[in-house]
Order: structure tokens, then sequence, then C-alpha cells
């Protein structure tokens, strides 16, 4: 499981871990051995191994002799399409010169299909994406496609932890409510717990050879923002409102993403 002390890697060996005769062993692949969040791995049971995503060789290391590998990046560590691509390629290339049975790619969904590049609603970033990270994610498929890896194309979706890890959970207004803010009218939007996603890619190795070639979507709810505000307004006991805004307002929020 590469970036096991991850949100979506940890999910994954945790739910691995937990399922005693399931027939897999968790190895759990981190660049730092020694951080807490590996030795906490390591004490429930799993393998650490480590292993740079910039790395290839150490990769093949990491993956000789396991059955396959849960793949992913973190494209807010570097913001960076090449490097994404190099990433993707990295961790292909080992799947692959090692003999991996099963690989699953976390991705996402190319949003110049819905979107084109003349449309001014989103702006053109870097003269050729909409959405940087998920674009680049998704362009980054070929790299597995191209070499012949058994894989499946795990699409993803909004964490509900990025209300809290990106700052955009409710927030006191002038009035002294809470509100949350986002750029969504009436639209529902498909999110999902971290742990979830790790969950699911457990669900999907235990199919074997299932869901190779194929494509999957999570999502664990489709939310308007007004049924958010309600389900925080439960979760803490105190109203939350929904504010809208337009998209080129929420661009200057400031924040990775936004």
């Amino acid at each position: 499981v590469v970036g096991a002390t991850g949100a979506q890697g940890g999910g994954l060996v945790r739910a691995i871990l937990s399922d005693a005769s399931n027939g897999f062993t968790a190895r759990a692949i981190t660049r730092n051995v020694n951080s807490d969040k590996a030795k906490g791995l390591a004490k429930l049971g799993a393998e650490v191994v480590g292993a740079d995503v910039d790395d290839v060789e150490s990769l093949k290391r990491a993956f000789n002799g396991a059955y396959g590998a849960y793949c992913v990046t973190f494209f807010f560590e570097h913001f960076s399409p090449e490097k994404e691509l190099a990433q993707a390629k990295a961790m292909a290339t080992a799947a692959k010169d090692v003999g991996l049975e099963h690989a699953i790619w976390s991705t996402f969904e190319d949003t110049r299909k819905w979107v084109s590049l003349s449309d001014n609603r989103m702006p053109t970033l870097m003269g050729k994406y909409k959405v940087v990270h998920f674009d680049a994610k998704a362009e980054a498929n070929e790299a597995f496609t191209e070499l012949g890896v058994p894989t499946t194309f795990l699409l993803t979706s909004f964490y509900w932890e990025n209300l809290i890890n990106f700052g955009q959970g409710p927030k006191k207004g002038p009035d002294g409510r809470l509100a949350i803010t986002m750029p969504m009218g009436d639209e529902k939007l498909p999110s999902i717990a971290a742990e979830d996603i790790g969950k699911c890619a457990y669900g999907i190795f235990k199919k074997g050879r299932e869901f190779i070639g194929k494509t999957v979507g999570v999502a664990g709810e489709h939310l308007t923002g007004a049924q958010m505000a309600a389900a925080l307004t439960k979760a803490l006991g105190q109203e939350v409102r929904y504010n809208d805004v337009p998209p080129e307002v929420y661009r200057g929020f400031g924040f990775p993403g936004a």
C-alpha cells in the first residue's frame, strides 16, 4: 500500500488488518518508516517498508513478492502535473517489472470532458487544465495502460475531512452564526470519508480479477450544500447555514484547490 500513512492508504491497511480471514498481508509503504504513523501501523500488524514514489528502484523492492499494489500520490505536496505523471510512471513501471497481478490507481475524472478550455466560467491554468489536480491525475492513467499493468482505476471523491483539513468547515459570520460557504448552488457534491476509500479498495482486491481494466467510482453520499449544513447542524448541536457564492468569489479564498 503506497501512501500507507496517508488518508486513503491508511484506510486500506487497517481494512486488511481488521479482516483476519482474508489471506492478505498488509505491506505498508512509506518514505519514513520511523514516523509515529508508520510505527502505529506496525503495532497493528502491518509490514512497514520504506520506499519513495520518486524512486522506481525503491518501489520495485517494496512491491517485490506482493500480489497487488494500491498506488496513490499527493498532488498538493508539489502542485506539479509533471511530477504527478512521473510518480505514476514510477509506480506503474515497478508494478510491471515485478509482475504484480493487480494494481489499483487512485485517480480522478478529467474535468475537461465537461468544461472545455474555452469555457470562461473556470480559468484555464498552465495553458491546458481546468482543475489541475483532477486533470493531471486523469492524464496519468496512461502510465498504467501503456505498460499493460492489470489495473483498476478508482475514481475517488471529495473527502469529508476537507471540511477540517482545508478549512472548509463552518465559520462564524459577523452575526455570530455558523455557516459553510461553497460555490455549488443547489447541485450535489459526491463525498466520502477518506477511510472508506481504503475499505472500497480492499473490497476490489478481494474480488480478484473482476475489476481489472475497469473504472470504479466511489462516494459515500451525494449532498447539496443545504443538506451538508443540516448534517453539520445535527452533529454540532447548533445551527449551520449554507452560503452559496459565485465561483470567482470562491477562487479568492486562498486554500489549495479553491
